[in-house]
């Protein structure tokens, strides 16, 4: 083992340098300072190199982290990140927001009494590096397939499923409803968590890797039928996300005012794109001035509250039913809205939305969290006598999302959905009920995070890369038979 290695007794875990509250609430700008190239040696020599790294065993792409660590703090950087890209297609965007609190970092055995590695912020510097170095390079196969497969949807599952199957040779066409390649990436997730450029940087590297990609496309409508597309390619990956809203049934939820949390997003990126934003310009989904809160405690409502805080509102309060502790967003991404003049409103669930044709206030009432149910967690229970207001001028739903009745819109009845409208796939295979065609990410498992996109969008890409070698390798057989 090198000598480097094994320093977390003398060396505190540190880092990046964060920008003061004050100077970061007056962009979009991201938050963290990157590494320099001593420092990420210094940070990754902490690692310990346990002989069994439950930090790659908790990591949905099983990244080789200790290695990369290790081949980090001796300054072997390209080695770096050609095992980092081995595993990941966007490692420099899950360093960026992969909750590592809850996964890698999470897990580290020396997270108990030294801190843990700072895995995340060394991911990204290694191909922020790479970038820089000129070592990413965009696919270039050394044998091009006829056959085509049609993706639709260019958020993480997409993109990674694109670029896999690009490096075994296929034509690939991915097909999306937005005008930019990157999904929730873009238009869901603010600049100060992960600036737009970095993702505008990877689809370029698609593109150059020979990726087609058709945008403002609805799937399901004229030549861009799924029939149609079906016809077209040999294959089919389903990979549409789920955008739609979960909403509550409370009084007064459809007053003026009432917002849903990916309504709100999408309006702020864009209008940080430099797109025209009716909605934002006439002050609907613009925080700025307004008492706001947001309703929800997960990652989604901690990029709201943010949000509303650089969009200059007067306050910005969080409501949530449960405790800090059974939250499920980042508790990183809570101490940093805590630092930018966010209040959490925690043990607090809304009763009813006050006004007459606009919001004025939440009714709220205080919470107990009771005993546990059948999966573990203690069910919220109302305190009698506990209602309260809180001033509102903008209300903003982060509820979380469910997936879109996808046999309705694609006009295909035959594609079998789960209860909760997710798509039906055998997980061996990654395939759905009808030949040939696929679906992996957020429409297949409920909404969850980047990294699980990727994930699944890699092992889409070897299936279908299988089943179509498989129905080519056939007919040779049986001609070669005969």
């Amino acid at each position: 083992m090198s000598s480097k290695m094994l320093q977390f007794v003398a060396t505190k875990k540190a880092m990046p340098a964060k920008r003061s509250a004050d100077n970061r609430v007056a962009d979009f700008d991201e938050i963290y300072n990157d590494f320099n190239a001593e420092a990420a040696e210094t940070q990754a020599s902490r690692c310990s190199q346990c002989g069994v790294p439950f930090c790659q065993v908790n990591c949905p792409l099983h990244n080789n982290i200790p290695d990369w660590l290790m081949m980090t703090a001796e300054g072997r950087m390209q080695e770096a990140y050609e095992l980092s890209a081995q595993t990941n297609n966007f490692p420099e965007i899950c360093g960026r927001i992969c909750p590592q609190d809850r996964l890698c970092e999470g897990s580290c055995v020396i997270e108990k009494g030294f801190e843990s590695v700072t895995i995340g912020a060394v991911e990204k510097h290694i191909t922020e590096t790479a970038f820089a170095e000129g070592w990413v390079k965009p696919a270039a196969p050394r044998h091009e397939r006829a056959e085509s497969v049609g993706i639709i949807g260019a958020g993480p599952a997409g993109l990674a499923a694109a670029e896999m199957l690009r490096h075994r040779g296929y034509q690939v066409h991915v097909y999306d409803r937005y005008d930019r390649i990157g999904g929730l990436l873009i238009y869901g997730i603010p600049g100060f968590k992960l600036e737009k450029e970095v993702v505008e940087r990877r689809g370029q590297l698609l593109r150059d890797g020979g990726v087609n990609f058709h945008l403002g496309v609805d799937v399901g409508n004229g030549a861009h039928s799924f029939a149609n597309l079906r016809a077209e390619h040999d294959a089919i990956l389903v990979a549409t996300g789920v955008y739609k809203a979960r909403d509550i049934s409370l009084p007064g939820v459809g007053l003026d005012g009432i917002v849903p949390a990916l309504d709100y997003l999408t309006a702020s990126n864009r209008k940080s794109l430099g797109d025209a934003v009716p909605t934002f310009d006439n002050g609907m989904l613009d925080a700025a001035g307004k008492d706001v809160v947001v309703i929800g405690g997960g990652d989604t409502a901690m990029d709201c509250v943010r949000t509303a805080i650089r969009q200059k509102a007067k306050s910005v309060s969080c409501l949530y039913r449960r405790d800090r502790a059974n939250m499920p967003g980042s508790q990183r991404e809570v101490q940093n809205a805590e630092e930018e003049g966010v209040v959490f409103n925690w043990l607090s669930a809304p009763q009813a939305f006050l006004g007459d044709e606009k919001v004025r206030a939440v009714r709220a009432q205080r919470i107990h969290l009771g005993q546990p149910d059948a999966t573990g967690r203690q069910v919220p229970e109302v305190i009698d006598g506990s209602s309260h207001e809180l001033s509102a001028d903008l209300v903003i739903k982060a509820l979380g999302f469910d997936a879109e009745d996808l046999p309705k819109l694609f006009g295909e009845d035959a594609l079998e959905v789960t209860r909760w409208g997710t798509v039906k796939i055998d997980w061996q295979t990654m395939m759905t009920g009808l030949d040939g065609v696929f679906a992996a990410g957020d429409i297949v498992r409920g909404a969850s995070l980047v990294v699980w996109g990727v994930r699944d969008g890699r092992d889409a890409a070897e299936q279908i890369d299988r089943w179509i070698t498989a129905a080519v390798d056939a007919p040779r057989a049986a001609t070669a038979g005969r």
